[in-house]
């Protein structure tokens, strides 16, 4: 695995860099196709065989990228990859902040395999570890945390989205004293943000993409952090309607070929179980976690971080791009 550091990288960079000049654009779509493109192609020339399983959707759905498709030059090492070309395609056409290309390789047959849909997310850092069940309400979860971290609620700081959908989570923390900090998307980076050692959130809660979960599970577990997961369809997530029955119908479909649950809790090691992991996020506009692309007199700065499970180390990489 670590001899796929730099192209994993690499890779990441790519897709930042070309879906950067349409910062500001205002059509997400155009920027998710330019970085899924660039992405594809960096994957392709890496030597691996390596399979996405969770990314961009499935097959009729995603040109590129699709959850099962096979990428790299057919060669050496079999890697499971778990994709977001770019999280928070949105915050790049409104040149908002926190943008990030990500991507994460692990084993063969690591990674959690599911279609893409939503999934229920809660992450802590190490020092909480133990202390979470998501099966349990949130009052309960904030509670443990606070006591694990020997905090008081009114200190406890809690990252989600500022949904539609998580307004009763943000209600019911509020009503608890505890700080609430409501981010547009990215909740990879809330993720990372909330397990590292100078942690900018205490807990993170959260209702998105199960891609995003699965990418952050590998950061998680490389900084020995905890986490469940779960797997819910579209009609727990936006209410129920004819339109939202049928995608709800399909995704409990897709999920029994897949051999995964809908809501069931999913451990920390069940959504990765090795420690192998590679975890790679390029900043695309600036933010919290990484700085974005930056023009320079002679080419393109970028700034990514890379977590490496293998070593036990994190990096942050300043790269300048010059042609």
């Amino acid at each position: 695995m670590m001899s796929l550091t730099w192209s994993l990288v690499r890779t990441t960079e790519q897709a930042a860099l070309a879906a950067w000049p349409q910062t500001g654009c205002g059509d997400k779509n155009r920027i998710d196709g330019l970085a899924v493109s660039a992405m594809r192609q960096a994957l392709n020339n890496i030597p691996m065989q390596g399979r996405i399983v969770i990314g961009e959707g499935e097959i009729d759905k995603a040109p590129m990228l699709w959850i099962g498709e096979e990428v790299g030059n057919g060669m050496g090492i079999e890697v499971d990859i778990a994709v977001d070309p770019i999280e928070g395609t949105r915050m790049v056409a409104m040149g908002q902040s926190n943008a990030l290309a990500v991507m994460a390789f692990a084993p063969r047959g690591s990674l959690l395999h599911a279609p893409d849909m939503y999934m229920k997310k809660l992450v802590v850092n190490k020092k909480a570890k133990g202390a979470i069940n998501l099966a349990l309400p949130l009052e309960d979860n904030l509670r443990n945390v606070a006591d694990a971290l020997g905090k008081p609620l009114e200190m406890l700081r809690m990252a989600t989205l500022d949904k539609p959908r998580l307004r009763p989570a943000i209600e019911e923390a509020s009503r608890l004293g505890v700080k609430v900090y409501a981010l547009p998307d990215g909740d990879v980076a809330a993720s990372v943000l909330t397990c590292q050692h100078d942690n900018l959130f205490d807990v993170m809660f959260t209702i998105g993409g199960a891609p995003e979960g699965v990418i952050s599970a590998c950061a998680v577990k490389a900084l020995n952090g905890d986490m469940q997961a779960e797997l819910i369809d579209f009609c727990q997530a936006k209410g129920e309607s004819d339109e939202h029955r049928q995608i709800a119908e399909s995704e409990r479909r897709r999920c029994a070929e897949m051999g995964v649950d809908i809501n069931r809790v999913y451990f920390l090691d069940e959504l990765i179980t090795s420690r192998d992991i590679l975890f790679s996020a390029t900043g695309v506009t600036g933010g919290d976690l990484l700085g974005g692309i930056q023009q320079m007199p002679n080419g393109l700065h970028t700034h990514t971080l890379l977590i490496c499970g293998i070593d036990q180390t994190c990096n942050i990489i300043d790269s300048l791009h010059s042609w």
